[in-house]
């Protein structure tokens, strides 16, 4: 498989018309069916169905457009780094982070690394789960997640345990003290992300599974941004880290829970048996002062 035959892929997906995504692409049609066949070939399944009027995509086909276009946007943005370094004869630092762990202290590792003129610092948004992949690809150096993954290739670090809180609708009853876990779960929660687990939404439901009790998924969303505007809309609650108080949304209180020993993990993962460079030491250097503010509560 080429990458072109991605890009065919997703032209003639977005067209769903064989004549005007060859048009598009600037080839003739006969070759772009040919290409389109082989891949159907190599993948194992028909992506299209094929209509009078047109095509229309399989449910194998919807699937993987949407991992094309990942993986063609992942190689462009991997040139487009790639000659920025050049040109700048920089090192490269990537990190690796789910949403929820940069409303706290990463940022200022970020700004701290940035002072070095020699490096060039590049963010990825990632779940825990593509960090690992994306390590053992060497596409990132670091990754911050909340998820323990089991990966001969990969080592996890917990940073600290951060206290769990509940975002609630401005005036609710909820608001009027700490709630319990049961006052909670008679309201209807919102989680994220709504993606395959292990993932936060899992690890907040287990909580109360953990009690015997149900929670009223009313709502699975792909973001924390998300979930708290719904919770600002009065849908519902929803379970959030601590460091998530410094997002300031209109129609949402952030209440802390009546079990204060409910916690969510900040975790650190990195190449298993790699040897730190200069670049990984002065990272590490700065993490390790940045958690010991942390637990010790001086916040930057």
């Amino acid at each position: 498989m080429e990458l072109r035959h991605l890009r065919y892929f997703v032209a003639v997906a977005e067209a769903l018309n064989l004549t005007r995504a060859a048009e598009k692409l600037f080839i003739a049609q006969p070759p772009l069916t040919r290409a389109i066949k082989q891949l159907e070939e190599e993948v194992g399944v028909e992506l299209f169905i094929r209509k009078p009027r047109g095509l229309q995509l399989t449910t194998g086909g919807e699937y993987f457009l949407e991992q094309a276009r990942q993986i063609l946007n992942k190689v462009s943005g991997t040139i487009n780094d790639t000659r920025r370094i050049a040109q700048h004869r920089k090192t490269l630092f990537s990190i690796g982070f789910v949403p929820s762990v940069f409303y706290g202290q990463l940022p200022f590792m970020v700004r701290r690394l940035r002072r070095n003129k020699n490096l060039e610092i590049v963010l990825h948004e990632l779940k825990t789960r593509e960090q690992v992949d994306a390590l053992k690809a060497g596409k990132i150096d670091i990754g911050f997640g909340r998820v323990r993954i089991e990966d001969p290739d990969v080592e996890q670090t917990l940073l600290f345990d951060e206290p769990m809180i509940a975002a609630i609708p401005a005036g609710s009853p909820l608001t009027k003290r700490p709630p319990t876990l049961k006052d909670l779960s008679e309201w209807p929660m919102i989680t994220f992300p709504s993606t395959p687990g292990p993932n936060f939404a899992d690890m907040t439901q287990s909580l109360f599974h953990r009690y015997g009790l149900r929670v009223n998924v009313m709502q699975q969303v792909n973001d924390v941004q998300t979930a708290l505007s719904l919770v600002a809309s009065d849908m519902g609650f929803t379970l959030v880290p601590e460091q998530i108080r410094r997002v300031h949304r209109e129609g949402v209180d952030y209440m802390p829970l009546d079990d204060h020993s409910i916690t969510v993990p900040v975790i650190a993962s990195r190449r298993k048996g790699e040897n730190p460079n200069a670049v990984m030491r002065l990272a590490n250097t700065i993490l390790d002062e940045l958690v010991e503010n942390r637990l010790t509560g001086r916040y930057p």
